[in-house]
């Protein structure tokens, strides 16, 4: 009899135990604090490279509003998505129109023509047309301003809420876009994290260890617009989702109560 007890309760034990996770697979960043002493030096290279297909609000200012109509001609051809009029308070007009990149890295403005935009980060696509615009006499003192309004970073695998993440700015962690899909679930990987880049023509692959400080030196650290992350999940998560599983789980409860029993059968036997 006291066999059968002990080997239920051992039973029991197992199959509850096999419903633990434990925390060395949860814990995010758990080197030693040694690695923050010195201090780490953050990385700045954050910014944005525009790609074909990137939408970009095209921004330009000048002292004098009369030159600024210009850049209203390409409305009947359907290629401005906004425009925006206005006089600031020094006087200044500007107009803002939204512009899409093409396959070729291009973009058409106005009386201007044809801009190679492809591979810039915002601030040097402006400083570019802004040569452009004082080039052909259009305007002697431009003030252009790029900014990219379609970014976005899709979100896939064990994570609470998969979704196409908005990106509100150019500096964008992995960790701020995992957090707008509240983290990752407790089946997922930390230590098996990927990210797909699409740079050059060419799609790129870096694995990612949330559980290693690593992760802030990676190229993957700061997200880019079309990104894909997946987070792997656990492997006994098909059959911890199983009706065997489940039956399991529940079986475990059984045996519980059936091992007291006996317990105090034996007890009260003596």
């Amino acid at each position: 009899m006291k066999k059968t007890s002990y080997l239920l309760l051992a039973l029991s034990a197992l199959l509850l135990m096999s419903s633990c996770v434990s925390t060395k697979k949860i814990v995010y960043f758990q080197d030693p604090d040694e690695v923050f002493r010195q201090g780490q030096q953050i990385m700045q290279q954050y910014e944005m490279r525009l790609k074909p297909a990137d939408q970009v609000l095209v921004k330009v200012t000048c002292s004098e509003p009369e030159l600024l109509s210009i850049f209203a001609q390409d409305v009947m051809m359907g290629t401005a998505g906004t425009n925006s009029t206005n006089v600031a308070g020094s006087g200044s007009m500007t107009n803002a129109y939204g512009y899409t990149v093409s396959n070729d890295g291009i973009i058409t403005l106005p009386a201007v023509g044809r801009v190679n935009v492809a591979g810039l980060t915002s601030d040097e696509a402006a400083r570019r047309i802004e040569e452009q615009i004082v080039e052909k006499n259009l305007i002697k003192d431009p003030e252009v301003t790029v900014r990219l309004l379609n970014a976005r970073v899709a979100v896939l695998g064990a994570v609470k809420a998969p979704q196409v993440v908005s990106l509100t700015s150019e500096r964008n962690t992995i960790l701020d876009v995992l957090a707008r899909c509240g983290d990752i679930a407790d089946t997922g990987l930390r230590q098996k994290v990927t990210l797909y880049r699409e740079e050059g023509g060419e799609r790129k692959k870096y694995p990612i260890d949330l559980t290693s400080t690593d992760i802030f030196q990676s190229e993957a650290y700061y997200v880019q617009q079309n990104d894909l992350i997946y987070v792997e999940p656990n492997k006994s998560q098909s059959i911890k989702s199983s009706a065997f599983y489940a039956f399991l789980g529940a079986g475990a409860s059984i045996i519980s109560v059936i091992s007291a029993i006996v317990t105090i059968v034996m007890v009260t036997t003596k």
